[in-house]
């Protein structure tokens, strides 16, 4: 039972607070992928992601968590590892309000996966949902293939929809992982995860480079991922996911406006017209789904 007082409209504002500071950290990563490649970024993302994850967790824990949770825990971090790194490239080859729009179809495949995995029937709402959200996936490739954005473009776009099907089967495991433990445990163990993961592909990489003057946003990067994450969990205790699900639309805006004054790009009406279907798929899904599901929404780690 949940014990905290619902405070829904509080619970609401706190929520959009946390999508708009996730939305700014998606433009510095951007930035960085452009200047110090994925690779690098992400590494040392990591490092500094485990140092704050530490300090929030190490100094309350009264013991470390079971077996079963630790495996979790793993299995969720290595989801996340390919799904940031998948989204991040793709970021920096592709307009931020056309990658947003594109990462609005994971919810719908997560209902697909609760489906699957958890034996949830989907119904025709559901399937309809899904139809109209692919729809809108399938106008925003056509206007960038018509607006001749390029090979890299294209290959941006395929990572883009990868990171959504692993952020999918995120949203699944995150249900098991929020019953089984608290926001710094998670965070810590994600980012320690990521950490291991890179440093153990550094020897075929050649190593990594350091980061030179760009550790301000490398530092900010790492902190505003940190705070995301503890402003949904205190949004998310106190108001329900199908009512706070809705804020995550809203980063399209944040990505529209973040792409045009820090990068230059313009949203196109294509881009905005599928944008507007996907979301529109995904509402009529949920109208029916969202109780069941329950998407804790977190962005790209």
């Amino acid at each position: 039972m949940n014990r905290v007082p619902q405070r829904p409209l509080l619970a609401f504002a706190v929520a959009l607070t946390a999508i708009g500071v996730l939305s700014v950290m998606d433009a510095v990563m951007k930035s960085l992928v452009l200047a110090l490649g994925i690779y690098v970024t992400s590494v040392w993302r990591s490092l500094l992601g485990v140092g704050f994850g530490a300090t929030l967790y190490l100094p309350a824990r009264k013991s470390w968590p079971g077996r079963k949770t630790l495996r979790l825990h793993v299995a969720r971090g290595v989801v996340i590892t390919f799904m940031g790194i998948a989204f991040f490239w793709g970021l920096g080859r592709t307009p931020m309000a056309q990658a947003i729009a594109l990462t609005f179809i994971a919810p719908l495949i997560a209902l697909a996966l609760s489906a699957i995995v958890l034996g949830e029937r989907a119904g025709p709402r559901v399937v309809g949902g899904s139809i109209l959200a692919f729809a809108g996936v399938a106008l925003i490739l056509l206007g960038q293939a018509r607006a001749e954005l390029g090979r890299d473009a294209l290959l941006g776009s395929a990572a883009i929809l990868f990171s959504a099907l692993c952020y999918a089967v995120n949203i699944v495991m995150m249900r098991a992982q929020a019953m089984a433990a608290r926001p710094p445990e998670i965070t810590f163990f994600q980012n320690g995860t990521i950490a291991v993961l890179m440093l153990l592909s550094l020897p075929f990489m050649g190593g990594v480079a350091w980061p030179g003057g760009h550790w301000p946003a490398l530092i900010a990067a790492s902190l505003m991922s940190t705070g995301g994450v503890l402003l949904f969990a205190f949004a998310y205790a106190r108001a329900e996911a199908s009512y706070l699900s809705v804020t995550e639309y809203s980063a399209f805006l944040w990505a529209a406006a973040l792409g045009w004054l820090v990068f230059g790009e313009h949203v196109s009406a294509m881009t905005l017209a599928g944008a507007v279907l996907i979301v529109g798929g995904c509402l009529i899904a949920a109208r029916k789904g969202a109780a069941r599901l329950e998407p804790e929404i977190e962005a790209v780690a």
